[in-house]
């Protein structure tokens, strides 16, 4: 995962606007000075280049950037920033005309400094709050890129941690079916090792991978191998219906998502009872919901849907959790379930994100 970390702002398009705006300006100020001159037809260059006294004033200002850079790097509070500002506008205002004056060496009585100096110290007040607002948008930004990361980074954290969940919990329980199986039939129990192996390797493939994404088609063919090895030890009790949506085999889907379902019906649906049993795995695309669709359905006892939900097992669970993790609203995980009526589970995925 890639996180961006530079603290840099792109101030190219500002500059950009800040040369057009006084560009804009001194035309705007050119055309004002010479109202008079082109009333009576003609113009007065003297006029004009008067107007120039404002393009220093452009350089100038544009120290007031490195300024709110230095004032946010010292995390002034917005008062001290303020004030700093009023003091930098009248120290601005009053040092321009004083210079202005130094260097025409014109005297003038003190008041007719006064509304020149009061628009300068404005020009400089609006170009710092446009400064000032340009840095607290982009630190708003950088604020709110650090808490998606931030939330992004726990995500990841809590789906590895239920894929870690996942993984010993499945090796666990596919050992023991494997050990069970020894004591009855050696034969069985050493085509199911190589039938864990197999499967084994598809855990590691995608953990070594470092993506959890797979196809629905190699995750049903792990679901294959699974129930090939419980076959071994179930024998002619377990039956199983395959409706498979071809369509639907090249989708994405986090590893170890059907399987759980799968696992899931075959302890309680299988393992406490000796009698046969129907498995059905269905996939389909929904195009109305734009969603893939797969079900795991038994025709086992059941059992009651408050129950199943306190429980504290991790299959279903874990699943769920991935689902909310990954999908957000868009990720469901449906579970249909009664004393005597069977077991049947529901998964959803958007077809956005597959």
């Amino acid at each position: 995962m890639e996180l961006t970390t530079s603290h840099d702002i792109p101030t190219g398009r500002m500059w950009r606007l800040y040369t057009v705006g006084w560009l804009v300006y001194l035309g705007i100020l050119c055309f004002a000075v010479q109202l008079d001159d082109l009333r009576h037809g003609h113009f007065n260059w003297r006029n004009s280049g008067d107007v120039l006294w404002s393009m220093p004033q452009a350089f100038a200002l544009a120290l007031i950037w490195p300024l709110s850079g230095w004032m946010e790097r010292r995390r002034l509070s917005v008062p001290l920033v303020f004030l700093l500002h009023i003091l930098g506008s009248a120290a601005y205002g009053i040092g321009s005309y004083w210079l202005l004056s130094a260097m025409i060496g014109t005297a003038r009585p003190l008041s007719w400094y006064v509304w020149p100096v009061m628009y300068t110290m404005m020009t400089y007040i609006v170009i710092a709050a446009i400064f000032q607002t340009v840095r607290m948008s982009h630190a708003r930004q950088r604020q709110a890129l650090a808490i998606q990361q931030a939330h992004t980074l726990l995500v990841a954290s809590e789906l590895n941690a239920l894929r870690n969940k996942l993984n010993p919990h499945f090796l666990f329980n596919t050992l023991h079916s494997i050990i069970a199986l020894t004591r009855r039939n050696p034969e069985a129990a050493e085509t199911a090792l190589f039938q864990f192996s197999d499967m084994l390797r598809y855990v590691l493939d995608t953990e070594k991978s470092g993506s959890d994404r797979v196809t629905l088609d190699d995750e049903l063919r792990f679901v294959r191998d699974y129930l090939e090895l419980e076959s071994l030890r179930l024998g002619s009790r377990l039956r199983i219906e395959w409706e498979l949506d071809e369509d639907a085999a090249g989708l994405a889907l986090p590893a170890l998502s059907l399987q759980p379902l799968v696992e899931n019906s075959i302890k309680h649906a299988f393992n406490p009872h000796s009698r046969p049993g129907l498995l059905r795995i269905r996939t389909r695309v929904d195009d109305a919901a734009k969603a893939l669709t797969m079900s795991v359905a038994d025709d086992g006892p059941g059992a009651d849907l408050a129950t199943v939900r306190q429980s504290p097992g991790l299959g279903i669970r874990t699943v769920e959790r991935r689902l909310q993790l990954e999908y957000g609203t868009r990720g469901a995980l449906r579970i249909e379930t009664a004393p005597g009526a069977g077991f049947l589970a529901t998964m959803s995925i958007p077809l956005e994100s597959t």
